[in-house]
């Protein structure tokens, strides 16, 4: 089989059920940020490898095709996606690492260790991502709940970061303002 078929060749891509969109639309900027994002939690995993990031990877294929399938199909493709549950998840994941962590009282700068900064590049294409997906959100009310794991997602790496920090004692570097 080849991987390539030349049906993009004219700027337009197929989604999950069947429709096609042009390769510059909204949703296809969301779910290819998904993509972009899975991708990065894959240099994580080369320096920490974490169980919670692998099974993030496997709900991040269900988000992105979620985003690449037509929501009035999303029954038939993704009846037994349960994106509450992966919320709820994360936020039980985020009150354990959080356990312990010193209060936060100023900016924390994206650096310490590789693992420390591929986490933050996560967090970052996380939230562009958040943002494509509330782009869309306006268009479609379907599609909050995946803005709501998205958003989730987020803080869950903002506090993973912090929390490499404290178990490898690699310390935080502060923001400092020029003022």
């Amino acid at each position: 089989m080849k991987i390539y078929t030349k049906t993009g060749d004219q700027g337009e891509t197929s989604l999950a059920s069947g429709g096609r969109i042009k390769k510059w639309d909204p949703r296809l900027e969301a779910y290819g940020t998904v993509d972009e994002l899975n991708a990065s939690i894959g240099l994580i995993i080369s320096e920490e490898n974490l169980p919670m990031l692998t099974r993030i990877q496997n709900q991040l294929y269900i988000i992105g095709g979620m985003l690449a399938t037509e929501p009035e199909s999303w029954d038939r493709y993704w009846k037994t996606a349960d994106i509450k549950r992966y919320i709820s998840e994360l936020e039980n994941t985020i009150d354990e690492l959080s356990f312990g962590l010193p209060s936060l009282r100023n900016f924390i700068l994206p650096q310490g260790s590789k693992a420390i900064a591929y986490v933050h590049l996560s967090r970052t294409i996380c939230r562009r991502a958040e943002r494509n997906v509330s782009q869309i959100s306006e268009e479609k009310e379907i599609y909050l709940l995946l803005l709501q794991y998205l958003n989730r997602l987020s803080d869950y790496f903002f506090i993973l970061a912090r929390y490499l920090h404290k178990i490898h004692d690699i310390p935080e570097t502060n923001w400092k303002s020029d003022k």
